[in-house]
């Protein structure tokens, strides 16, 4: 498996980076890992980091190539959740430690990925978005229900009202598991939280992948843009790239 791969996350105007992410990359196998530490609880970075390091230590106890994806994606999620619960198993409910995730695995000629919460994948082929994973989210359900449309998505007042996350209630949360994606060479697979997402389109995620750009160059770049634009209150912002080859 041939692949290349960058990841960047970046402060923003926040006092504190609560995202956190990464690439594992083996001869077989790799893995695109982001986590968005919820802002509006405490201990977000901690549940961040917690998360991170959990899926990191799933994906390299296994043997490569993975002989059951999908079910890995299921149980390296469901033991991150476990990992985030355990910080705040003698704080308040309202003040446990909280995180959305994102992640994708790609292996021979597919990639498999999985979400809980709103941090996002996407599919880029030939400069477009061909695929994305839907947020778990209130303003996903508005639009799926057609009481607003694509265009009020960005600005939409609830759009940080998440569905369900790692962490806080034991209970495993819901969370979204992809089925196997085929993959063309040149195909670009990418994580990334809602600071990015939130300030850039789906047109546009896909544009600046147009032609063979330099995958830290265009990650620096895309991070660059979310952050300008919702100054002097941008998020965190992170993201990890991944272009198959072959």
């Amino acid at each position: 498996m041939e692949i290349e791969y960058a990841d960047l996350s970046v402060v923003g105007h926040r006092e504190e980076n609560q995202d956190r992410v990464a690439v594992a990359a083996g001869d077989h196998a790799a893995l695109l890992i982001a986590v968005d530490g919820m802002g509006g609880h405490s201990g977000g970075a901690a549940a961040a980091e917690a998360a991170r390091e959990s899926l990191l230590a799933s994906f390299w106890q296994q043997s490569h190539p993975l002989l059951d994806p999908l079910g890995f994606l299921h149980l390296a999620i469901g033991r991150a959740h476990d990992e985030v619960v355990a910080l705040g198993v003698d704080i308040a409910p309202e003040a446990r430690p909280r995180a959305t995730c994102a992640i994708c695995l790609v292996q021979g000629s597919a990639a498999y990925w999985a979400h809980v919460g709103d941090s996002r994948v996407y599919l880029i082929r030939n400069g477009e978005t061909k695929k994305r994973t839907r947020d778990h989210s209130h303003v996903e359900q508005l639009l799926r229900d057609g009481a607003i449309s694509e265009a009020e998505v960005h600005g939409h007042p609830m759009r940080n009202y998440v569905e369900c996350c790692l962490g806080g209630d034991p209970i495993l949360p819901e969370m979204t598991v992809a089925s196997r994606l085929p993959l063309r060479g040149g195909d670009l697979l990418m994580v990334c939280t809602d600071g990015l997402w939130a300030n850039l389109s789906d047109v546009e995620m896909g544009i600046a992948w147009r032609g063979t750009p330099r995958l830290r160059d265009t990650v620096q770049e895309l991070c660059k843009v979310a952050v300008v634009r919702a100054a002097p209150h941008s998020d965190n912002t992170s993201v990890a790239a991944l272009r198959f080859v072959r």
